[in-house]
This record gives C-alpha cells, sequence and structure tokens, in this order.
C-alpha cells in the first residue's frame, strides 16, 4: 500500500531512535493524544526504545472510552423503552453503562443492530419506515462528518424516522482541560492526524499562542510516530512551541472544507460531558435546531443523569495522562477485556486494552522493531 511500509521500515525506525537518543538531554512528558497512536506505540514496543529523559503519557483520544456512563444508558434505554431500532459502530457494544452494556440489552431482546457506516441506518430507516431508526453517533471530528451526511441523506429522502443520538467530542477543548489540570504535567503533544485531516490545523495555532507547548500533528505508524517524537523534543531541548505537521502527506492545512462544511450545516458546539473527566465547555457537538427532527434527544424527550464511575475505576486519571494502565492495582485481574471496569480496557483504541493485549511484548528483553 502506498505510504506504508516504507513508515515501519526497521532501519529508518531505528535512525530515528538513535537521533532521539542524541538529542534528549532533559526530562520531557509527551502526550500521545490520540488511541490508534497509543496502539501503535505499545504494540510496536516504541515505549520502551525511547531515551529514559521521555515518557509518553496516553490522553483521552479514544472515543469510545470518553462516551460517559449517562450517554450509555440513554442508548439502552432508547432500545429498550422506546421502541426503536439503535444503531451503532460495533465497538460500543460493550462499552459499561451504569447496569450493562448494549450487547447485553440486546440478548435481552432489544433491537440492537450494529453496523460500519450511518449510512447503513439510512438505508435500514428507508427499507422500514414504520420504525424509528436511531444511529449512536460518536467520535471526535473523525466521524463527524460521515454522521452529518446521514442526516443530510435522509433529509434529501425524505425520512422521518431517522435520527442522531449524538455524542460527538473535540480534541482542542480537551487538549486545553489537560494543560490546565494542576495533576496532568505534560511538555508537549502528539496531534491526531486523522482528526487534523477533516479539520485542519488552524485552532491549533491557537492552543501553542495560549500555552506555549510544541504540538507536532503526526501519523500512526512507527517511524511516523518516531520522527513526531523527534520533532517535539527537538522543540522542548531548544526552548520552542511551534505546531509542525509531520503528517503533511494526509494533513494539508486547510482540512478538508466540504467535511467541514456539513460537520457546520448539521452540528454546533456544545459542552459535553467526557467519561471519567466531567463536563468539558464548548467540547462537543449536538444537532442544530434547523435539523432538530434528526435528533433523538429532541425527538424522544432524552434526559440524562451524572453517572459516576466505579470507584475502583481509573479511568479518569488514564484519560487525563496522570496515571498508566499498570498503576492500576486492577488491570488484567479484575479488569479484562472481557469483564471490564472501564472503557478504556473493553475499546479497541483504548490505553488498558493496549496493555493487555501488547505490553508482553514491550519489555527490556525483546527487540519490538521485528514487530513491525
Amino acid at each position: 500500500m502506498k505510504f506504508l511500509e516504507e513508515y515501519r521500515d526497521p532501519q529508518l525506525a531505528e535512525q530515528y531512535l538513535n537521533r532521539l537518543h542524541s538529542v534528549t538531554t532533559g526530562e520531557w512528558v509527551i502526550m500521545e493524544f490520540c488511541g490508534g497512536q497509543t496502539h501503535s506505540l505499545v504494540k510496536n514496543g516504541l515505549i520502551d526504545l525511547l531515551p529514559a529523559g521521555v515518557t509518553m503519557v496516553h490522553g483521552p483520544g479514544c472515543p469510545v472510552c470518553v462516551t460517559p456512563l449517562s450517554m450509555i444508558d440513554a442508548a439502552i434505554r432508547l432500545a429498550e423503552e422506546k421502541g426503536v431500532i439503535l444503531c451503532s459502530f460495533g465497538d460500543m457494544l460493550r462499552v459499561p453503562g451504569s447496569s450493562q452494556n448494549l450487547l447485553e440489552a440486546k440478548a435481552k431482546g432489544a433491537a440492537v443492530r450494529f453496523f460500519y457506516s450511518p449510512m447503513e441506518a439510512v438505508e435500514l430507516a428507508r427499507k422500514h419506515p414504520d420504525r424509528e431508526v436511531v444511529f449512536f453517533a460518536v467520535g471526535f471530528e473523525t466521524t463527524a462528518p460521515a454522521n452529518a451526511l446521514s442526516v443530510l441523506y435522509a433529509k434529501r429522502l425524505g425520512l422521518k424516522n431517522y435520527s442522531l443520538l449524538t455524542s460527538h467530542v473535540l480534541v482542542p477543548p480537551a487538549i486545553s482541560a489537560i494543560v490546565e489540570d494542576e495533576e496532568a504535567c505534560v511538555d508537549g503533544f502528539l496531534g491526531a492526524g486523522n482528526v487534523c485531516s477533516v479539520m485542519g490545523l488552524k485552532e491549533y495555532e491557537q492552543l501553542i499562542d495560549r500555552y506555549n507547548k510544541p504540538l507536532v500533528v503526526t501519523g500512526f505508524e512507527p517511524v511516523d510516530l518516531l520522527q513526531g517524537i523527534l520533532m517535539t523534543v527537538t522543540q522542548l531541548e531548544r526552548g520552542e512551541s511551534k505546531l509542525e505537521n509531520q503528517y503533511s502527506r494526509v494533513v494539508p492545512y486547510e482540512g478538508n472544507p466540504e467535511a467541514q462544511a456539513a460537520v457546520y450545516e448539521v452540528f454546533e458546539r456544545c459542552d459535553r460531558e467526557w467519561r471519567g473527566i466531567g463536563v468539558l465547555p464548548g467540547s462537543g457537538l449536538q444537532v442544530t435546531e434547523e435539523y432538530a427532527g434528526f435528533d433523538a434527544i429532541r425527538k424522544f424527550g432524552l434526559t440524562f443523569r451524572y453517572v459516576a464511575e466505579p470507584s475502583a475505576c481509573m479511568a479518569g486519571e488514564i484519560l487525563k495522562g496522570t496515571k498508566k494502565p499498570v498503576d492500576c492495582p486492577h488491570f488484567g485481574t479484575t479488569c479484562t477485556p472481557e469483564n471490564p471496569l472501564g472503557a478504556p480496557m473493553v475499546s479497541s483504541e483504548g490505553a488498558c486494552a493496549a496493555y493487555y493485549h501488547f505490553r508482553a511484548i514491550c519489555s527490556a528483553d525483546s527487540h519490538p522493531i521485528r514487530t513491525f
């Protein structure tokens, strides 16, 4: 595949590692924001190959992980009590709610379907005009365009039985919250290349101006990440704070204007609750008044109440980067992917799941570059 194999080249990775070791003199904490970046770092054993002075901490960029229990509960209520067909991406099915997950609700008879695209849910609504179909719209800016387009498509078809249960979250406000959190001492960030390919880079320049911390947008392959870490450490060693784009082969400065136009037509900013973190002002997207007929929250009169994480779960601290999965006493024992205490263990992008599945190959007596 084009632009893939060369970013898994062990020799090139080793060159970046050597340069990292040669330039690192200070003690630096760098957060990779996206769960996909976390999985690549852990799966390929890169964390153990970095200089002792470079510590990677893992951010809240896993959309499944940050969807709050109250929203999971609302999705289950729709399927169980409102008689709708609740459609979702598959990775949401086993995320714990306050008492059960969507898969358990499905096993009890609730109409829960999982799809790869919201357009499949629109087609389901078209084929079954007598049933209300709700798509559980979660994710960062990356998935927002497809969900917005599903609403525009449903409107074009004249459908009255399709709507979104929206739990979209935004990256820049979350970075602001992390920087301003006294417990989270992060020196620099690796920005999520997939999000920036949609939204562009302009909003991140404001973060640099406000907080004076370097941010390097990267891809997800081993060489992408090592180059991005090197770029970040180089800035820190020089006392610089800039926005840099390592992922320029995918991310243009302006992002994708057509995708942005769809998002801004259907959605508007709102305050949003993040699992284990709390409500962050202006950190979410909700359906606009113009498209209220496609908003499941308005259509079904849904209300939400705050539900705290289980006291034993450290999801909030892990999502803010103040703790790592192995710091949790329940990691790998009473909390496993089969029986998760929290979303970071069950999600395919969760930090706990990454450590559970791949930490065995990420040790000092192995050479993780072999796994590329």
